[in-house]
């Protein structure tokens, strides 16, 4: 089986109106293999690095502002395909375009809150698993229910 990990935070918003054990439940129930997580309040200067690609961004300050108001719950998931499929999980960015079943379209209205993050590419998700996480902080392990998940 080829795998591949994802990094998935649930933002401030998420993590105070408590939805993280029911978005962990998605990617659980999906078959996804938990391998690091940790609930975090980040700095700005790691904010800023994850961000670095939106910095120009009229909206960036508020992005900002916005998660450092509270804990973030910081995962990394393992499977066939975790990057694509865990954004099809998320749903789209904007959640009134997201569909019903989906993390943002079942919990979320607005851009500027909506619940999660996931990588958008295998390169990123390779990168920002590297910046929320060191590397004994991410736990190698086999499931004993992947018999019953992969071929």
């Amino acid at each position: 089986m080829s795998s591949e990990q994802t990094f998935i935070a649930i933002k401030p918003d998420g993590v105070q109106r408590g939805l993280v054990s029911s978005i962990m439940s998605r990617f659980e129930n999906k078959g996804y293999k938990l391998v690091g997580i940790k609930l975090t309040n980040a700095s700005e200067g790691l904010l800023r690095e994850h961000y670095a690609d939106l910095t120009a961004k009229p909206f960036f300050p508020g992005l900002l502002n916005y998660m450092l108001s509270g804990p973030i719950c910081a995962m990394v998931w393992e499977g066939k395909d975790a990057v694509k499929t865990g954004r099809v999980l998320l749903g789209a960015t904007n959640p009134l375009a997201a569909l019903p079943g989906t993390i943002r379209g079942d919990y979320a209205i607005d851009v500027g809150r909506n619940v999660c993050h996931g990588s958008d590419s295998v390169e990123n998700a390779k990168k920002e698993i590297a910046l929320w996480f060191k590397p004994t902080e991410i736990v190698s392990y086999t499931p004993a229910v992947f018999k019953w998940i992969y071929e």
